[in-house]
């Protein structure tokens, strides 16, 4: 099994459970629900999925670094980044899950 799960691959699944669901459609879906979740993101809305877990936008400051290779220092820039929390469902499940 592949390690890392890609659109293709949910587009396969969206397949498997409705064969007559044809590619591009699943590929619209797809690319749909991602547009809707980054837009909510983009406009700094909270974005929860039950089951799975929600995801927010936070605003990094500005603050001092350090290139880990040439040891010189220099500011990070301020940005936004994406925060996943995952829900209790998806925390129990994976804790009872055999390796």
């Amino acid at each position: 099994m592949n390690p890392v799960l890609t659109k293709a691959d949910l587009v396969s699944g969206l397949r498997q459970r409705d064969p007559s669901l044809s590619r591009p459609l699943a590929t619209q879906l797809a690319d749909a629900f991602f547009e809707e979740i980054i837009l909510a993101l983009e406009k700094g809305e909270t974005v929860k999925i039950s089951g799975l877990g929600s995801f927010r936008r936070r605003r990094k400051k500005e603050r001092p670094g350090r290139n880990p290779k040439t040891g010189v220092s220099t500011l990070v820039t301020s940005r936004n980044v994406v925060l996943f929390q995952a829900s209790q469902k998806l925390k129990l499940q994976l804790k009872n899950q055999k390796r």
